[in-house]
């Protein structure tokens, strides 16, 4: 361990004011006595420089057991670093100088600020069961929604409930620091139905109405199958292309008769349950 003037010697050169008790507190131990050498009379030398000297001394000066000098001591260079100094000083063994230096870490680019995933959602929920999702900005007008409830008719689905539309947008704030836009949305969306699960709602199966470029990201539709939500899912065309032509129509009919028959399931599943 380093002798205390030793290490007065390394705090001064450092630039680190000592300072001492001039009463004993109770209880305390006393302030080891030690003989303090009479400094020279020679001009004062900035503290790096002292600092980097008590070193050198302290590196000539260390036992034969130890292990030999590195390349940068035969050399003559002098041991830099926070690492060595506070070994010397009785903190431990030095430890390697892992960490990027400033100037080096100021050099880097900057990374831009990530920028929010932007979509607008109308949603509702079948007699809490089956999970209705239009990518559209405003609630579905009333030829829309005369269109839904045909369809939905068509295929036996008879919820006991009407069709109440929410508005969910995303982000709910603007100008809030992003880190990762994708797993914000999904966390953000599926914040907001598990929030109306209070009302009842317990999603069995999702449909969604038109397609969105940033929703398909958000909820990833594979295989029939809705990943983020572990729901199964149906995606097909909007609202507004099933009013335009019949076509769509005629393509949707397979998928009604497919809706009927699970709705039916789910409703017997439910009444075998209570």
């Amino acid at each position: 361990m380093t002798a205390e003037p030793q290490r007065r010697q390394y705090l001064e050169a450092m630039g680190l004011t000592s300072w001492e008790a001039r009463y004993r507190l109770p209880n305390a131990l006393p302030t080891p006595a030690c003989e303090w050498q009479q400094p020279a009379e020679e001009p004062r030398e900035a503290p790096g420089e002292r600092l980097h000297a008590l070193l050198d001394e302290a590196a000539r000066e260390a036992p034969a057991r130890q292990a030999p000098a590195s390349p940068a001591h035969e050399r003559g260079q002098r041991p830099a670093g926070p690492g060595r100094a506070r070994a010397l000083l009785g903190g431990g063994e030095p430890a390697e100088a892992t960490a990027t230096p400033p100037a080096a870490e100021e050099r880097q680019p900057q990374a831009s600020p990530a920028e929010a995933l932007h979509f607008t959602l109308q949603v509702a929920c079948l007699d809490g069961r089956w999970l209705l999702l239009l990518p559209q900005a405003s609630k579905p007008d009333a030829t829309q929604q005369r269109l839904l409830v045909n369809l939905l008719q068509a295929a036996g689905v008879l919820p006991e409930q009407a069709l109440d539309f929410e508005t969910f947008h995303w982000p709910q704030m603007e100008g809030l620091p992003v880190d990762a836009p994708l797993e914000e949305a999904r966390q953000g969306l599926q914040a907001f139905l598990e929030g109306r699960r209070r009302r009842g709602w317990a999603p069995e199966r999702l449909l969604i109405f038109g397609r969105d470029a940033t929703l398909a990201s958000v909820l990833t539709v594979e295989e029939g199958r809705c990943l983020p939500l572990d729901l199964p899912a149906w995606q097909g065309p909007g609202l507004d292309e099933l009013a335009g032509g019949a076509a769509a129509k005629r393509t949707l009919l397979p998928q009604v008769l497919a809706w009927g028959q699970a709705w039916q399931a789910s409703a017997e599943e439910a009444s075998g349950e209570r």
